[in-house]
């Protein structure tokens, strides 16, 4: 499903592997995320000038005031979504530079990802394409409304923090779906795991986190 794409120097699999390595100390215990991670070249979604930092442990910008996660994060949201489950059918909220939307399509076989900003979904989508990733279906439009043509969904990942969690992704669950969202003001956040049930839902607190804020509508610059 990815084209082969490996480093050299600062990119090289021995700096992926030493990566991973991080994630395990941190707590991440999956071996297929720990390989996804591994394998994924987190250096092809942030500008060349980043690229040797591209396997720090650590948020970096990617343009239009927006950051890709910190490995950690993608790695304990992805962790919670795929844990003792097989996915079909999962919405990203947030496609961003597209690193987190490449993990999880290694998971489900089919991922649905939202990108309020065009510029960049125009760039996620080459790097897609670069990747010979073809179970990604993207969509320029409004997060918090979700993707209902495509509803319900298996699990929904949400890359940005609004202060509530939107009425229409939980809609857009499928019973005993997961949503992995944040949740809380700047300096207050919490990543939530929530679970559909037949008569209601059920929220965990996963960790504290940092996201930028979620936003409505779109933009199209």
């Amino acid at each position: 499903m990815m084209a082969e794409h490996s480093g050299i120097g600062m990119t090289s699999q021995r700096t992926r592997d030493r990566l991973a390595d991080t994630l395990v100390e941190m707590g991440i215990h999956s071996d297929v995320v720990l390989d996804a991670i591994r394998n994924t070249p987190r250096h092809l979604f942030v500008d060349e000038a980043l690229a040797t930092r591209a396997y720090e442990n650590t948020a970096l910008p990617i343009g239009f005031s927006q950051t890709i996660s910190q490995p950690y994060i993608v790695a304990k949201m992805t962790e919670a979504l795929i844990k003792d489950r097989s996915l079909e059918n999962v919405l990203e909220v947030g496609t961003g530079c597209g690193y987190q939307t490449v993990i999880m399509a290694q998971f489900t076989k089919r991922i649905y990802t939202v990108e309020r900003i065009n510029g960049l979904l125009i760039r996620a989508r080459e790097r897609f394409q670069k990747l010979g990733c073809t179970n990604i279906r993207s969509k320029h439009a409004d997060g918090n409304i979700g993707w209902p043509t495509h509803a319900p969904f298996d699990g929904i990942i949400v890359a940005a923090a609004p202060i509530g969690v939107p009425e229409a992704l939980l809609e857009q669950l499928a019973i005993e779906g997961r949503l992995i969202i944040p949740v809380g003001k700047s300096g207050d956040q919490k990543l939530l795991l929530i679970t559909r049930k037949e008569d209601g839902f059920e929220e965990e607190i996963i960790d504290s986190v940092s996201f930028v804020p979620m936003l409505g509508g779109i933009d199209t610059t």
